[in-house]
């Protein structure tokens, strides 16, 4: 096989060619950035961490697949992955995630000492995620603390500690995952019924959309919390209600649990994650040019 085409299958492996996850990693860690710095990042901390969100998405692909190699032959959305197909050897897979991981931790080096040591929990979190799909009933619960973990440790790059909101973040972005990996999980119910794996979907079994709902009101009304106790103003609340809006228009996907348009659901979330993140954008913009007026 060429390099070409060796390179074509790993970047698939590392799913490049699906960014959605790259962004719903990327943007409670956004989230997190912003209100952290109360609206003034540091742009090198910005940019390692969006470097190193691409990484460990890329290696939590790798990993997973490496998990599922049994089972994805046998599910439809997933039988022609390259490892699902033979394409990529269990060694190939273990090396890249190898690498993968290495380049992030390295990038993180850079930063403070608290930060680092967070990083070895989100290593174990990203690496041992595919595995709970055997035992947990809500996998995705747990999905959202690896997905989420950038926000304590976004935190602790800033700040040089993890405050209690950047906890009660978290537990929101615990629910968000239920609820988009919940309308992702509705879509290889039937496979996944099959080879015994469990999620969400099977667990909340004809209270799927409900479920759903609920945990996303579970996210808005604990970010509503982090803007009361951070006394944020106008823009981030319309932020929020953008993203009630998106949530209720979910719901018209999701209610008759057709398998495309429960995806279509799933990759939607995007703009749900984007809705909140420009209503902490616009907060901090307002805020500053209000200072600068006052100056002025």
């Amino acid at each position: 096989m060429r390099l070409a085409q060796r390179l074509d299958l790993y970047e698939r492996l590392m799913r490049l060619d699906k960014p959605i996850g790259i962004l719903l990693l990327a943007w409670p860690t956004l989230w997190a950035l912003w209100i952290s710095s109360t609206g003034q990042p540091n742009w090198i901390i910005l940019w390692i961490f969006m470097l190193g969100t691409v990484l460990m998405r890329s290696a939590g692909c790798v990993i997973n697949d490496f998990a599922d190699r049994d089972f994805d032959p046998h599910v439809e959305r997933t039988r022609n992955r390259p490892m699902a197909a033979g394409l990529v050897s269990k060694k190939e897979a273990l090396a890249l995630f190898s690498i993968l991981s290495i380049c992030a931790f390295l990038l993180i080096l850079r930063l403070n000492k608290l930060t680092i040591m967070l990083s070895f929990a989100a290593l174990f979190l990203a690496a041992s995620y595919p595995f709970t799909k055997r035992f947990l009933a809500i996998p995705q619960a747990y999905l959202g603390i690896a997905f989420g973990f950038g926000i304590p440790m976004a935190f602790a790059a800033q700040t040089g500690a993890v405050p209690a909101i950047a906890w009660l973040m978290l537990l929101a972005n615990v629910f968000w995952a239920v609820a988009y990996d919940t309308e992702y999980a509705m879509v290889d119910r039937e496979d996944d019924l099959k080879i015994g794996i469990r999620t969400s979907a099977i667990t909340f079994g004809q209270y799927d959309v409900l479920a759903v709902l609920a945990s996303y009101g579970m996210t808005l009304a604990l970010l509503a919390g982090v803007g009361a106790m951070l006394k944020l103003g106008l823009y981030y609340y319309l932020g929020l209600a953008v993203a009630l809006a998106i949530a209720a228009y979910h719901y018209t996907l999701i209610r008759g649990r057709e398998r495309d348009k429960c995806f279509k659901a799933f990759i939607h979330n995007n703009w749900f994650g984007a809705a909140i993140f420009g209503g902490i954008l616009l907060n901090y913009w307002q805020e500053t040019s209000l200072l600068l007026r006052s100056y002025f």
